[in-house]
């Protein structure tokens, strides 16, 4: 592999929708260089017949035809970005057709975007971020034991959470809501240290996870900044047991979601965003302020009640509240009202991102949320079989973190 990391870019329509300059200057950041495989017009033609649809755009049958050229001749290309726009609904089915063709075909590591005409910045540098990561750094991803004494950091848009592992245990923790970044994570290593006993000179290596990852990296100068989705995924594996083998790994956050397939505990795939609040742990901090009990006790209130005797009118946060509110004043009760929020979260992620991927047993669930045990039972009911909450499953990204780094020791 030489130097440079070539992406292969396999995408409809952003030449014209405005949005490839922005790939082409993100990409550049995180050390990609975008390519476009080539293919005659005739290929279009034996590319549609040979993948066995036509598709009434164009640039999608474009778009099936440079997949085809992948799979024909892999050689020079390291990773593949795979993009169509959200808007078309054609674009999404193919999108996940040639995903699976590409996987199925190569061993090529895949990420997929649904395009806006607004590209969010931070959501393209994550994808880009992890398809260089899992290009560069697959040895290091390899690893499933941690030695010496390493700490993670991850920087959430709710929580900052830092570990300490020795010796491949987990030995001090800290946990505290995220305001300023550096302040958060500072007090967050202080607790961490403090439950470990230690101080910061007996830590070998640092490694830093999340939105404020390089700021808190630059600060401490850490040995690893890393995105999250590949330490979290080493993190969740770790944590549960799963590290040979296939797995899935939901993680519902405080302001976006992700789900990611797993093979020997390294992403092969992922999707990470949601519509809107609704759908992110937010809703459940919300619906638990309303209710007047604390994130904490949402789970087990619950367990006790009924979700389906409580009707939700939309999706959206705000409208979402009216509904739980609505059905407060007509004489629900908090333990149905709880349920009815869990349901809902769950069944938005289900509708809006587990359909892009390949769901494969066990599921794992990570992030603050899986403690809230009513929406893990709203995942079971909703998907039809049983997940995985491993111990300190809001510490994944940090303990993957720790995890990684100790190859730095």
């Amino acid at each position: 592999m030489t130097e440079e990391t070539r992406i292969a870019q396999v995408s409809c329509g952003t030449e014209y929708s405005g949005v490839q300059g922005k790939l082409n200057e993100v990409a550049a950041r995180s050390g990609i260089k975008l390519i476009f495989p080539e293919v005659e017009l005739d290929d279009v033609a034996h590319a549609v017949s040979e993948f066995g649809y036509r598709a009434k755009s164009p640039g999608l049958n474009l778009l099936i035809a440079r997949a085809r050229s992948i799979v024909k001749n892999p050689e020079g290309v390291d990773g593949v970005f795979l993009l169509t726009c959200f808007k078309c609904a054609e674009g999404s089915i193919v999108k996940n057709e040639v995903r699976k063709y590409l996987q199925k075909n190569t061993d090529l590591p895949v990420v997929t975007y649904s395009t806006v005409d607004k590209v969010k910045e931070g959501g393209l540098m994550i994808r880009f971020e992890a398809l260089k990561t899992l290009v560069t750094r697959k040895t290091l991803l390899m690893r499933t034991r941690q030695e010496g004494t390493t700490m993670g950091i991850d920087s959430g848009s709710s929580t900052t959470k830092c570990v300490i592992m020795r010796e491949n245990e987990i030995v001090g923790t800290g946990w505290v809501p995220t305001t300023e970044i550096l302040q958060s994570a500072r007090k967050a290593m202080d607790l961490a240290l403090e439950s470990a006993g230690m101080s910061e000179k007996d830590i070998d290596a640092t490694a830093v996870t999340g939105y404020g990852r390089h700021i808190i990296g630059d600060a401490i100068k850490a040995d690893l900044v890393q995105e999250e989705l590949t330490v979290n995924s080493k993190g969740a594996a770790f944590l549960a047991d799963r590290q040979r083998g296939e797995a899935t790994v939901l993680d519902i956050g405080g302001m976006d979601n992700k789900a990611l397939t797993l093979n020997n505990a390294i992403p092969d795939d992922f999707t990470m965003g949601g519509v809107c609040a609704g759908a992110s742990g937010r809703f459940l901090e919300i619906t638990a302020r309303r209710l007047g009990v604390d994130i904490s006790e949402l789970g087990e209130l619950a367990l006790k009640g009924n979700a389906e005797s409580i009707q939700m009118d939309s999706y959206c946060s705000i409208f979402g509240i009216q509904s739980l509110v609505s059905a407060l004043g007509g004489g629900a009760s908090k333990e149905d009202v709880a349920a009815a929020a869990c349901y809902s979260v769950a069944e938005q992620v289900h509708e809006q991102q587990l359909q892009e991927i390949d769901l494969r047993e066990p599921i794992i669930e990570v992030g603050g949320t899986a403690l809230i045990e009513g929406l893990k039972v709203a995942f079971e009911k909703i998907l039809g079989f049983d997940i995985i909450v491993p111990p300190y499953p809001q510490f994944a990204g940090a303990v993957g973190g720790a995890l990684i780094v100790s190859a730095f020791v």
